[in-house]
């Protein structure tokens, strides 16, 4: 199958700093978005160090199989994926370590949601509220869970989900990398098949765009760089009360003959997001 990805990211229309971070790995297939809290530059801070972590630790894996694992072990899963959440708990480590070392930056924490895709497959870790949806045959569905306070009341019952929406808790969470030494990652693997879209989008996008609007885009536009684009500005629209990150990832069959050759294999990705490889 062939990967064909593209990214964007935005200070949104009410904050003056862009708290978001991500990173689109083209050689790995591996994709990884952090939001990042602790104010002023502290949330900018946690969610680099996030994306950089988790990036150059299953980059460093590629050129040394032997490289440590970090956390508790990953217990079932492929060697792609406990590498992914070994990533996630280094990036805990890491910023936890830099809270600890900078008075200024105490407080400060991260989401993150990581795609890592081989060929069929593809490995899923996450912690806190950013998501990981997958676009079906026009079915939309979101493979991540919340960490969040209102998320819990809702699989508790105590809320519902429209009244979880309209909640001046929803920014709490229960779960975030670097707030505590240790931190429960979130791990999953999922089968792909030929014509899936992924989209792993911070909270900025969800809480400004309906599910429904969100599919009909990724299904309306099948160019992955646009579709993350046109995500961002229709939250932009809708009011962009937060910082908004989308990296948008198709799965095509792999074209055969002449037309492949003509096609190459370019990847497209976004400004804020290449690493480790051109596009």
């Amino acid at each position: 199958m062939r990967i064909v990805c593209g990214g964007s990211s935005d200070v949104g229309r009410v904050r003056s700093n862009n708290e978001d971070s991500y990173r689109i790995v083209a050689p790995l297939n591996l994709f990884v978005l952090s939001d990042g809290m602790g104010g002023e530059a502290h949330g900018e801070v946690a969610s680099a160090l996030a994306v950089e972590s988790v990036a150059g630790h299953c980059l460093e894996a590629q050129i040394d199989q032997t490289a440590p694992l970090f956390g508790e072990p990953a217990v079932g899963w492929s060697e792609r994926t406990k590498r992914l959440v070994s990533a996630v708990h280094l990036a805990n480590r890491n910023i936890y370590t830099s809270a600890e070392a900078h008075a200024e930056q105490q407080g400060m924490g991260a989401t993150l949601s990581a795609v890592w895709v081989e060929g069929e497959r593809m490995s899923v870790a996450h912690v806190g509220d950013s998501r990981v949806y997958l676009l079906r045959a026009g079915g939309l569905h979101q493979l991540t869970s919340d960490h969040s306070l209102v998320a819990e009341q809702v699989r508790r019952g105590m809320l519902t989900p429209a009244e979880a929406e309209r909640s001046e808790m929803q920014s709490v969470l229960l779960r975030a990398l670097g707030t505590q030494p240790d931190v429960e990652v979130d791990t999953d693997e999922h089968a792909l098949i030929p014509r899936d879209v992924l989209l792993i989008c911070s909270d900025g996008l969800t809480r400004m765009v309906t599910e429904p609007e969100i599919a009909g885009t990724l299904q309306a536009e099948t160019d992955p760089q646009l579709a993350a684009e046109k995500l961002v500005a229709l939250a932009n629209e809708n009011g962009g009360a937060d910082n908004v990150t989308v990296i948008v990832v198709r799965v095509d069959a792999e074209a055969k003959g002449l037309f492949s050759w003509l096609r190459g294999s370019a990847r497209k990705t976004g400004s804020n997001g290449d690493a480790g490889g051109g596009a």
